[in-house]
């Protein structure tokens, strides 16, 4: 079975997206790009959490960028250990790639950090430093504290800040700098959820204290949309 090609905007920088998991994501967000698709949520991805066993065919070959579970969280607080293995395992049976992990529980995921495969880059995304009270993925406060304990492992990381909700610029530029990420990818809602957005300034703020670190950001072309305002 063929891998399949990154389709979309979300990362330009991946050559293939693949998944393991079925059924839908605990977390809830409102504005899972998974539950906003044209023709609505894929029927695979509804109902509890499942493996896909025909997946663990799919040949990764070699030279690749994958990101895994992308239709999903791997680290999910009700996806099955036995689960998680599995797909770790089937990683490792293709060392030739950069594999990308990205979960909104990096405390779960930091307990599996001896299966990751050696060529890994994991990331979380922290949408503000405020509590958001829609969904049920832990608070991005939780997010920042689980994958600095990636940090202590020496583990490459990325943050998203995607969809930017509004936020502190001060507090969370900090937040950023401790994680010490590779890269900070940051983009607005595009999918009119109705989301409490900042302001042009605030993120034009951030922007700035962020390029004062010299850490490297990856603007989304949504984002236009807040800096025009």
């Amino acid at each position: 079975m063929p891998l399949n090609p990154s389709r979309g905007n979300m990362y330009d920088w991946v050559s293939h997206t693949h998944a393991h998991l079925g059924g839908a994501c605990s977390h809830a967000c409102p504005y899972c790009y998974v539950g906003k698709a044209r023709w609505g949520r894929p029927k695979k991805y509804t109902g509890p959490v499942r493996l896909l066993e025909n997946e663990f065919r799919v040949n990764y070959g070699t030279g690749n960028t994958i990101f895994v579970e992308h239709m999903n969280d791997l680290f999910a607080a009700d996806v099955p250990e036995n689960f998680i293995l599995k797909i770790l395992k089937h990683l490792l049976e293709f060392p030739g790639n950069k594999y990308v992990l990205q979960s909104k529980n990096p405390e779960r995921a930091a307990e599996y950090l001896g299966f990751f495969p050696e060529d890994v880059l994991f990331g979380t995304t922290i949408e503000t430093n405020r509590d958001i009270e829609e969904g049920k993925a832990p608070q991005p406060s939780s997010r920042y504290e689980g994958i600095m304990a990636m940090k202590t492992r020496r583990i490459p990381r990325f943050v998203t800040i995607e969809p930017i909700m509004d936020f502190d610029p001060a507090i969370l530029a900090e937040w950023i700098r401790a994680i010490g990420p590779e890269f900070v990818a940051i983009g607005a809602d595009s999918k009119a959820c109705g989301l409490k957005e900042p302001t042009a300034d605030k993120v034009r703020d951030f922007v700035s204290r962020l390029q004062n670190m010299k850490i490297e950001i990856r603007r989304k072309t949504n984002l236009g949309r807040l800096l025009e305002g």
